[in-house]
């Protein structure tokens, strides 16, 4: 099921972006192997982290210790039959393993190598560490989400999973198509700090066009504009407003029940802090779901602000099975979706290294070898 069906790709396993976009190939039907790490004595955090990584869906899991030439003989095994690698290290550290694109291309000249990372395979900062926060921030992105007073981190989507794991999960399927045709194999270097510029593109071209104040809260999508933001209602519940075009707007008032004379410049930013406090009083009478059940079947724009675990109840949601249940706890169902190879989501995921004798002996491994990486802590 799912349109990758019958690609194979190799995971080095890690936290972020590449978990993410091993799960994304394989809810669309790829077979993805990832390569963890063996455990450390008495285990430990991260492998803990690991081991119950609600992104590790739909994968079987090989612990391999890749200080030992069996289990990198073994690792260049599978990449060799594999159609993709994707890895999230920092640049090198698959070199040092003895697993670098060029020695995985003298193996299998066909394969895709996907590399994510937070600063990208070269460039002064290629080297050094970092998180989400510090990706969006180079990138312009932190500096345009938040209060007019201070820049807010919006969790690590921009960064991690959109500019990093989705673009690497784009590039890698794009490369795939490219390969069918030529041959060959080819390094996708993803790196965060660009994906989460490409995000920005169409803010960065209103600025070039003298349609974006390079300042927080001070345009139409960034909560500046009154029309477009949340409003706390009677009950401490949040409404979100999104009435930009003119129909919307209008529906939205008539929802309210607001005079229209009183937002007739309501393009002026000068006028936005009298709207927003006109708007701030109106939704103060009401709790939530009574303004959101009087704005459901209108073109106003107009939803309630839900928690993680209303969100997965909202009829229409449910209607879409948005959500899915995996070991008892909701998840997001993969997406988009198909018309005639529609993707299934895999179950739920295996324990870390549980699958290895299984993946090894599909590969063609012999009991022999298989018994001699146990013995030797390879395996």
């Amino acid at each position: 099921m799912g349109p990758l069906a019958g690609v194979r790709v190799v995971e080095m396993a890690g936290v972020g972006p590449a978990p993410f976009a091993g799960m994304l190939l394989s809810d669309m039907g790829a077979e993805v192997v990832r390569v963890d790490r063996k455990p450390a004595k008495g285990g430990g955090a991260f492998d803990a982290l690991a081991g119950a990584s609600r992104l590790d869906r739909g994968r079987r899991s090989i612990a391999l210790d890749l200080k030992q030439p069996e289990a990198v003989a073994a690792a260049l095994d599978l990449i060799g039959a594999a159609d993709a690698l994707i890895e999230g290290f920092r640049p090198g550290v698959m070199e040092r393993l003895g697993l670098g694109p060029a020695v995985c291309h003298a193996r299998n000249p066909r394969l895709v190598y996907g590399r994510v990372t937070g600063w990208g395979q070269d460039g002064p900062l290629a080297a050094t560490a970092g998180h989400d926060i510090d990706y969006v921030a180079l990138s312009g992105v932190l500096h345009a989400i938040g209060t007019a007073d201070a820049p807010v981190p919006p969790l690590n989507l921009i960064g991690d999973f959109g500019g990093g794991a989705m673009v690497l999960a784009f590039g890698v399927v794009c490369a795939l198509l490219e390969s069918r045709a030529s041959g060959r194999g080819q390094v996708v270097d993803a790196a965060m700090t660009d994906g989460a510029a490409l995000l920005m593109a169409m803010t960065y071209k209103l600025k070039a066009d003298g349609l974006w104040r390079d300042a927080r809260q001070a345009n139409a999508l960034d909560g500046g504009a009154p029309f477009y933001g949340v409003y706390r209602c009677a009950d401490g519940g949040w409404i979100a407003v999104g009435a930009l075009e003119p129909p919307f707007f209008a529906a939205f008032l008539a929802g309210i029940g607001l005079d229209p004379d009183e937002f007739s410049d309501r393009w002026n930013p000068q006028a936005w802090p009298a709207m927003r406090a006109r708007l701030e009083a109106a939704f103060a009478q009401r709790p939530r779901d009574e303004w959101a059940a009087l704005f459901v079947d209108s073109d106003a724009c107009v939803t309630p602000v839900l928690d993680l675990d209303e969100a997965p109840r909202h009829p229409h949601n449910v209607a879409r099975r948005t959500f899915i249940e995996v070991d008892g706890a909701p998840q997001p169902a993969p997406a988009p979706r198909f018309s005639r190879t529609p993707p299934e989501p895999g179950p739920a995921a295996s324990a870390l290294g549980a699958d290895g004798e299984a993946i090894l002996r599909e590969r063609g491994f012999s009991d022999e070898r298989i018994a001699a990486m146990r013995r030797c802590g390879a395996l």
